[in-house]
């Protein structure tokens, strides 16, 4: 009888030590049935697309849908006319993995508990400009102070335009702000429904075709007046596809080491032209600028910096309710693989805090010799 039931126990106990195993094995291989990922930008093109990043560029080629197709799974690109803010509600719900935004919206993401990862940066130094319909009396920034002003809210573009303000002695409320998306700002700049806009290179097309002057740009100026645009990952995907997430990664850092190429810069030009931008804005936004500065992934000083920096302005501010910590946001990990597998760990130069270029030691301790 004894012999029955210590037979009937170890019998048991294998079935169930067996269907744990199977489980976790079944969990830790798992893979998604998709990738979602979300665009702050309402895109253009067929099929929709974007451009100015180098995460447009892994998109174009379709290099994601090339890495995960053969698995069965799917790459699927999201767009969103409501740029940072309408990201933000779609990582809430879950209904994205992956987001390409800016860096205020993340900021305000993070404020409003969204747990999410930056993974690497997917577009830096982005330039800001003010635009006036042509003929206007706006001169410069001080002359903003009671006129009607189309500002994006929210967007990493907004927070850029308060600065910009700050620093010509003016403030949002120093003007008749009003909250305008992209298309709606365009369309208010040419039909004069505003006196002004803050936007991007959206208004190169504008003023080539005689719709909108150019009163103040960022090019050229302060590096601190740029934004920057990244990509992020929830967390929970994250811990839960760790492989994907590396292997997304190693595409962008591909993608981006292509897009920093000198030689491509023609090819970047005219691929971006997929988006329904002209090639003559990508060259007017990229004019006297080297692409390895623009384009490259690394998350430095400079970066970490910016990001530090907007959480704390967009409290000052009050676009956030309370302070924002930035530690332990960046994960590197999946990027620092990326260059190792690569062999790309010195093709991107490193930026200190205020933008400009990191002295290697040696290159410091040389400098330092008595001739």
């Amino acid at each position: 009888m004894t012999t029955f039931f210590n037979t009937r126990r170890s019998f048991m106990t294998t079935v169930v030590a067996s269907l744990i195993l199977s489980c976790c094995g079944s969990a830790v291989v798992a893979a998604p049935e998709s990738i979602r990922i979300g665009v702050a930008q309402a895109g253009g093109g067929e099929p929709i697309t974007w451009g100015g990043s180098p995460a447009s560029v892994a998109r174009m080629n379709n290099w994601l849908e090339q890495e995960f197709t053969p698995d069965g799974i799917k790459v699927e690109w999201v767009f969103f006319k409501g740029a940072g803010p309408a990201v933000n509600e779609a990582l809430s719900n879950k209904q994205i993995d992956f987001a390409y935004q800016g860096d205020l919206p993340a900021v305000i993401g993070r404020s409003n508990g969204l747990k999410t990862k930056i993974l690497l940066i997917a577009g830096a130094r982005n330039n800001l400009y003010l635009v006036t319909p042509p003929g206007s009396d706006i001169q410069s920034v001080e002359d903003l102070k009671g006129k009607k002003v189309a500002i994006f809210r929210g967007t990493n573009g907004h927070l850029v335009a308060n600065n910009i303000l700050a620093a010509h002695g003016l403030t949002e409320r120093d003007l008749k702000g009003i909250n305008l998306d992209i298309g709606s700002a365009q369309a208010a700049i040419a039909s004069k429904g505003v006196d002004a806009a803050f936007g991007g290179l959206e208004y190169f097309k504008l003023r080539d075709q005689g719709i909108a002057q150019f009163v103040y740009s960022t090019q050229g100026k302060d590096p601190t007046l740029t934004r920057q645009a990244h990509l992020l990952v929830r967390e929970e995907f994250a811990v839960e596809n760790k492989q994907v997430v590396q292997r997304v990664v190693d595409v962008l850092v591909r993608a981006a080491d292509w897009s920093s190429n000198e030689s491509n810069r023609d090819a970047l030009f005219n691929l971006w032209t997929k988006s329904g931008v002209p090639y003559s804005t990508y060259s007017a936004e990229f004019d006297n600028q080297a692409l390895a500065v623009r384009n490259s992934p690394l998350v430095d000083e400079f970066i970490v910096a910016r990001y530090r920096a907007v959480a704390d302005d967009a409290l000052k501010l009050k676009l956030i309710r309370k302070e924002v910590s930035t530690d332990g946001w960046f994960d590197i990990s999946y990027l620092q693989q990326a260059l190792d597998k690569q062999g790309l760990t010195s093709r991107w130069q490193g930026y200190d805090k205020t933008g400009h270029a990191v002295v290697p030691p040696t290159a410091h301790a040389h400098s330092q010799k008595r001739p």
